[in-house]
C-alpha cells in the first residue's frame, strides 16, 4: 500500500513532458551532449547521427518532476529527411556549435533559419551551446559566443559533453525557462498551486554559466 501511494505521488510531481530539439552541423557533439546528460556517458568513437535519435530522461525541479523528449537529427543536410515534423511542437531548442571548429559557428545563421521556417510557434525556447570547451585548439571566445546569442535572444553557455562541465546546467536553465514561459506547456497540477521557484538572471547565470 505505501508503495502504490508513493507511486501516485510520484506521478502527481510530474508537471509535464517537454519537447527538446538539440541542433547543429555535423560533428559538433549533439549526441555525445545526449548521450551525457541522459545517461552520463562519453563515447569518443561515436558515429555519427544518421536520421533521428531521441532519448527520454526526467529531472527535479523544485521537487516536481519534468519529463524531456529530447531529439537529436543528422547534421548533413542530405540526411535530415524529418526536418517539418522534428521541429513540430517543440518547446525548447539547443544549438550547438563547437569552439574548435570556426566553420560550425559561422552556419548558425542557416540553423535558424530552419528553424524559424519549420518552427509552429514564436515563443520557443532558444540555447546556444558552445561545445567541446575541453579542447585547447578553440577558434571561437566565449564573447563571440555571447554576442550571437544576445542578438538572437537566446541563452547562451559554454560546455563539455566529454568532461560534464556545464552539460547539466544547460538543461535545467532550458527547461526552467520554458517552465516560466506562459502557454509552452499546460499541466493539471497547475490548478493544485504546483510552482517553480523563480531564479533572478544574475543568480542562476552565476551557478550554471549561463546568460
Amino acid at each position: 500500500m505505501g508503495s502504490e501511494q508513493s507511486s501516485v505521488r510520484m506521478d502527481e510531481d510530474v508537471l509535464t513532458t517537454l519537447k527538446i530539439l538539440i541542433i547543429g552541423e555535423s560533428g559538433v557533439g549533439k549526441s555525445s551532449l545526449l548521450l551525457r546528460f541522459t545517461v552520463d556517458t562519453f563515447d569518443p568513437e561515436l558515429a555519427a547521427t544518421i536520421g533521428v535519435d531521441f532519448k527520454v530522461k526526467t529531472i527535479s525541479m523544485d521537487g516536481n518532476k519534468v519529463k524531456l523528449a529530447i531529439w537529436n537529427t543528422a547534421g548533413q543536410e542530405r540526411l535530415r529527411t524529418l526536418t517539418p515534423r522534428y521541429y513540430r511542437s517543440a518547446q525548447g531548442v539547443i544549438l550547438l556549435y563547437d569552439v574548435t571548429r570556426r566553420d560550425t559557428f559561422v552556419i548558425l545563421n542557416n540553423w535558424l533559419n530552419e528553424l524559424e521556417t519549420y518552427c509552429a510557434r514564436n515563443d520557443i525556447v532558444n540555447m546556444l551551446l558552445g561545445n567541446t570547451v575541453d579542447k585547447e585548439n578553440r577558434e571561437f571566445d566565449r564573447n563571440k559566443g555571447l554576442k550571437f546569442a544576445r542578438k538572437h535572444s537566446m541563452f547562451f553557455v559554454e560546455a563539455s559533453a566529454k568532461t560534464c562541465d556545464g552539460v547539466q546546467c544547460a538543461f535545467e536553465e532550458l527547461v526552467e525557462k520554458i517552465i516560466q514561459t506562459p502557454g509552452l506547456w499546460e499541466s493539471e497540477t497547475q490548478s493544485k498551486g504546483v510552482k517553480l521557484s523563480h531564479r533572478e538572471e544574475g543568480h542562476g547565470g552565476a551557478a550554471c554559466g549561463s546568460y
